[in-house]
């Protein structure tokens, strides 16, 4: 997982039988397939320790993005239901809940510079 920094560029989703990977404890996992994210909507993921799950997001122009789920401001496992927009060209995802939002490349929260979430490296694999 990496803490708000610049990342490379968000993979897209080609192909209706791929799959996506989180980075995680460097290796490889699959977290589901590419086929179960709808463009402009998140998905959550549990992640193997049983307690922390991802946020998975497919923008309009199939880049795929992943950050944690839960919200750093309420506490709560929600960003994956937020809404997707973008904000001056960088993507971001509203909390459902107080509204922060967060960019989806960097974690950053746009609304608070104290604030972030963590950004997995994600890929689609064929």
């Amino acid at each position: 997982m990496t803490t708000m920094t610049e990342t490379a560029p968000a993979p897209t989703v080609t192909t209706a039988d791929a799959s996506v990977q989180l980075r995680l404890d460097g290796s490889w996992l699959t977290v589901c397939a590419a086929a179960r994210l709808t463009p402009g909507r998140g998905v959550a993921v549990l992640l193997p320790d049983g307690r922390r799950q991802a946020a998975l997001f497919l923008d309009r122009t199939g880049r795929l993005y992943a950050i944690d789920n839960r919200d750093p401001f309420s506490g709560a496992a929600v960003l994956s239901r937020g809404l997707v927009g973008s904000a001056d060209g960088r993507p971001f995802v509203a909390s459902p809940l107080l509204k922060q939002r967060f960019d989806l490349e960097t974690g950053r929260c746009l609304d608070d510079d104290e604030a972030g979430v963590g950004v997995y490296e994600a890929r689609v694999c064929a």
